[in-house]
């Protein structure tokens, strides 16, 4: 029986090899009628299920290699950004609903902000919670963690903007608004935090002396979300009265900080904290939207590029990868999706 095979393998091998070419030849027609790839993403998009509750938050680690989402389900989903994109992790231990994710500069922790009044600092390579901030009085809406020894800061419904230290579990200032606190960033060098909340107005509060330095006047609705450009000139806002505003917070802009608004993103009556972002070059700005869909203009001509649709909820949250051009979204319909851009 060995012999016969070895004697017609020949033919079978000069037949195979024709089936080879032809079918690489066909691939290689479909392929390059394909768009080009431009990440290293598994496939152009990339949809990630798992939670069991809406979505309220995601964010890139700073070097784009895992992701971390959070939401109504009380838990914190850490996943592998490429390849299959395996939820690697779950971080159990909040009481509340999670609304805002940080990762330290140096991608070694996570500080999660919660409805349960409480923030938590997380080791992500042990998988363990290893600070628990209490101080605040109400839900903590929003939170952001500084670029260099790591401090913290968190805005709630308490009305106060809290600064905290990652290496001691209590506040070290507290400054105290008239209305509930939403949104909060730190600027470049960390020497002001900013506030946004139901009042409106956008507050630069200079931390040495513990008092608003800059107001700035514009939206007029609730302040859902407030992100620093990449080169820390100029801070993005998202508002309920529809709007995404570009402002200058540079030490001696005019009075009129307000640079450009860009108009699309919708709010409705579910009234949750939708957030924006800065592409990594900071060229593009991108929204999330309460119609289900994504937007992304172009920052300097205000021109919208992009409507992406594929959600069937309101979508929370955005973020974009810090090295490569692939685009995050959370939403409310439980679901997290990763796409890559031209």
């Amino acid at each position: 029986m060995s012999i016969e095979i070895l004697k017609r393998a020949p033919d079978e091998l000069e037949l195979a090899a024709k089936r080879t070419k032809q079918d690489l030849a066909l691939s290689t027609t479909q392929d390059s009628s394909l768009p080009p790839r431009t990440s290293d993403l598994a496939a152009p998009i990339m949809h990630l299920t798992g939670h069991s509750a809406e979505v309220f938050c995601c964010k890139f680690g700073p070097f784009g290699d895992i992701l971390a989402s959070a939401g109504f389900d009380r838990q914190i989903f850490l996943w592998n950004v490429f390849g299959e994109c395996e939820n690697i992790a779950i971080l159990p231990g909040h009481t509340g609903s999670i609304s805002q994710l940080c990762f330290t500069k140096d991608g070694t922790h996570l500080v999660s902000a919660s409805t349960d009044k409480c923030m938590a600092m997380w080791d992500l390579e042990a998988g363990v919670r290893v600070r628990r901030f209490k101080g605040h009085q109400s839900f903590v809406n929003s939170c952001d963690v500084s670029a260099g020894p790591t401090m913290i800061c968190s805005g709630s419904d308490d009305g106060t903007i809290r600064l905290w230290d990652s290496r001691r579990r209590h506040c070290v200032k507290t400054l105290n608004n008239k209305f509930q606190v939403t949104a909060v960033c730190f600027t470049e060098k960390a020497d002001n935090i900013m506030s946004g909340g139901i009042d409106n107005h956008i507050k630069m509060w200079d931390l040495k002396h513990g008092e608003v330095s800059i107001e700035m006047k514009g939206h007029c609705d609730t302040v859902t979300c407030l992100s620093l450009s990449p080169d820390g000139n100029f801070v993005l806002s998202n508002s309920m009265d529809n709007t995404v505003r570009m402002w200058d917070v540079r030490p001696f802009a005019p009075a009129n900080r307000c640079l450009k608004a860009f108009v699309g993103a919708q709010h409705n009556f579910e009234k949750n904290l939708i957030r924006c972002c800065w592409s990594p070059q900071g060229t593009k700005i991108v929204s999330g939207s309460s119609d289900r869909m994504v937007y992304v203009w172009d920052t300097s001509s205000r021109k919208l590029l992009y409507k992406l649709p594929g959600h069937s909820g309101s979508v929370n949250d955005v973020d974009c990868h810090p090295t490569q051009p692939i685009l995050m979204t959370a939403s409310s319909d439980k679901s997290i999706f990763m796409g890559e851009l031209k």
